[in-house]
């Protein structure tokens, strides 16, 4: 069930601290995980789940990225320009939309990948949307199958699939994957400022307007050096 969101906005823009040294030389999409760049990872899946049109939001080596994927036609990339102020993951895609074309999108990080690649969770979050009337639909895995995330988990949910913020030092057992389909009307009472999607997550949880889906694949979050190799070595040809 490919096809029914043609947009998306991969987040870029971060410095990549805990990739370093590694950082110091390339920004963190850049990096080879197995055969290819990790946007590349996220654009190839993108591509297959017939999304046409990509948004990247860049700041850190900004230049290194867009002349990296100067070449690429499929899916059409075009850049949101942050290099004058970092506008964190919330304020980042309120300053892309005017480049969005659809009301409906995905957003996704570029350091997330699953075993199973997104396609089929960009179709079961485009099913999951089309049957209940919220403003965003976030994608959740369980946290025992996560590799390369040491946190406490990220939410709890309910049998409406309905979003529970642990409380300070509880454990939850569901980590946000870093993919979510998001419409723009979220975003039409915040300023054009940083702030963090949290925030947004935060009022929809109480106006409940979020839900989420858990997707049941491995997911590798390659956020430091030693998950590089670890992550190439465990992942299926595809």
């Amino acid at each position: 069930m490919t096809g029914l969101i043609k947009s998306a906005i991969i987040l870029s823009a971060g410095f990549g601290k805990r990739m370093l040294p590694l950082t110091q030389i390339k920004p963190k999409p850049m990096i080879k995980v197995g055969n290819k760049a990790l946007i590349d990872w996220v654009l190839d899946d993108l591509k297959k789940a017939g999304v046409s049109n990509v948004t990247i939001n860049v700041h850190y080596k900004a230049s290194m990225i867009i002349k990296y994927l100067r070449g690429r036609k499929d899916p059409k990339v075009i850049f949101s320009d942050e290099t004058e102020k970092l506008l964190d993951t919330g304020g980042g895609v309120k300053a892309a939309l005017k480049l969005i074309k659809d009301n409906l999108f995905i957003v996704t990080n570029s350091d997330g990948i699953w075993k199973k690649g997104l396609v089929p969770i960009i179709n079961n979050l485009n099913l999951f949307w089309k049957n209940n009337k919220v403003d965003v639909v976030i994608c959740l895995v369980k946290k025992e199958n996560t590799y390369g995330y040491n946190g406490k988990g990220d939410f709890f949910l309910n049998k409406n699939a309905e979003l529970i913020r642990p409380k300070k030092n509880e454990t939850a057992p569901y980590v946000y994957s870093g993919i979510q389909i998001v419409h723009k009307r979220i975003f039409q009472d915040e300023k054009s400022e940083s702030f963090s999607f949290n925030k947004l997550w935060d009022k929809a949880i109480e106006s409940k307007k979020i839900k989420a889906i858990v997707h049941d694949d491995i997911w590798f979050h390659v956020g430091e050096p030693d998950m590089i190799n670890f992550t190439s070595e465990n992942l299926p040809q595809r």
